[in-house]
C-alpha cells in the first residue's frame, strides 16, 4: 500500500472510520501475524498478542508521527505488545508456579508449534533456539529487512547491544547449521 493512500486512510481512522481500519487492518494483517508467530510459541497467545497489537492501534494512532514510514510504527507496536505480553506470561508462569508447589499436581504444557507460512520448518526450529531478544533482533533484520540502526530505534535499546545480540544469534545459528539446509546457511554466513 503506497505512503500516501496509507496516511489517507489513517486520517479517516484518526476521524473514527472503521472502514478505514478495517483496510488498515486486511493490508497489514500477514505481515504482523507472522512476526508474531516467530515471537510467541502458544497459538492462543498468538490471537492475543494480535488482539492487543491492533487495539494499541486503534488507540494510539494519535502519537503517530506522520514523518516516519506507518510499518516502522506498526512494527514498533508488535515488539512493545509482544514484550508486555511476555511480562504478563511470566507473572502467570511465577503464580501458577507457586499454586502447583501448593496442590502438588503436574500441570502438562502444550509443545509450541510454530506457524511458518513460507518458511522453511528447519529455520523456524532453528530460530526458537535463540533467546527472544536474539530472535526478535534477527526477525527485524531478515524478514522486514529493518537496519540495525532502525532495529536500535523499534527496540529502544543502544545499537551496541542490537549489535552484540545480533552477532549472538547469527553465531548460534552457525553452531546449528547441521540443522539448516546448505543454501540458507551461505546466506546467513554472508553477513
Amino acid at each position: 500500500m503506497q505512503s500516501e493512500y496509507m496516511y489517507q486512510l489513517l486520517t479517516k481512522m484518526k476521524a473514527g472510520d472503521q472502514q478505514a481500519f478495517h483496510t488498515i487492518y486486511n493490508a497489514t494483517y500477514q505481515d504482523v501475524y507472522r512476526t508474531v508467530c516467530f515471537m510467541v510459541d502458544h497459538p492462543q497467545d498468538r490471537e492475543d498478542v494480535m488482539n492487543e497489537i491492533y487495539m494499541q492501534m486503534w488507540t494510539s494512532l494519535s502519537n503517530y508521527d506522520t514523518n516516519r514510514p506507518f510499518h516502522f510504527w506498526l512494527h514498533g507496536l508488535v515488539i512493545r505488545q509482544v514484550q508486555r505480553f511476555r511480562v504478563k506470561s511470566w507473572r502467570r508462569f511465577r503464580i501458577f508456579e507457586r499454586i502447583r508447589g501448593f496442590s502438588q499436581e503436574e500441570s502438562h504444557w502444550d509443545q509450541p508449534a510454530v506457524l511458518t507460512d513460507g518458511t522453511n520448518q528447519l529455520i523456524s526450529q532453528a530460530l526458537q533456539k535463540l533467546t527472544d531478544k536474539q530472535r526478535a533482533v534477527i526477525i527485524l533484520r531478515f524478514y522486514h529487512d529493518y537496519t540495525l540502526e532502525e532495529i536500535a530505534t523499534l527496540l529502544d535499546i543502544p545499537l551496541g547491544t542490537v549489535k552484540s545480540r545480533y552477532h549472538a544469534a547469527l553465531q548460534s545459528l552457525r553452531k546449528n547449521k547441521r540443522i539448516l539446509p546448505p543454501e540458507r546457511m551461505e546466506k546467513i554466513n554472508d553477513y
